[in-house]
């Protein structure tokens, strides 16, 4: 475990608006409850709550990677619409404890959905 510092620093801050992600023309997550996690220089990320995600909509797959500053991610494909996308979600399940802010919650890929709306 590498815990984010000057060299990579991560944070994680409530998002103030809503956020909504589609697959198919269908809401697959909606909330006013997201965080915006900021790691070093890549484009920040949105993790909904999965209590704000229609996880039945959601399967997980065997795919897993695992990150040094934030641990092991589970990976969840979703059919919604008609339409499928493979690995599309991924969460920390048992984040490392630097990153507890994001356990319980889902991110998506944007370019694996039709949109990842702000607003």
């Amino acid at each position: 475990m590498k815990l984010p510092g000057p060299d990579h620093p991560i944070s994680i801050t409530p998002t103030p608006q809503r956020v909504r992600v589609l697959l198919g023309g269908q809401v697959v997550a909606e909330t006013t409850r997201a965080v915006t996690l900021q790691e070093a220089s890549y484009p920040p990320v949105q993790y909904i709550p999965r209590a704000d995600a229609a996880m039945a909509l959601l399967d997980k797959t065997p795919r897993s990677t695992h990150c040094p500053y934030k641990g092991d991610a589970s990976y969840y494909s979703i059919a919604a619409g008609g339409t499928r996308a493979e690995n599309a979600a991924w969460s920390y399940e048992a984040p490392f404890p630097a990153m507890a802010a994001i356990e319980g919650y889902l991110a998506f890929y944007p370019d694996r959905v039709d949109a990842i709306e702000l607003g």
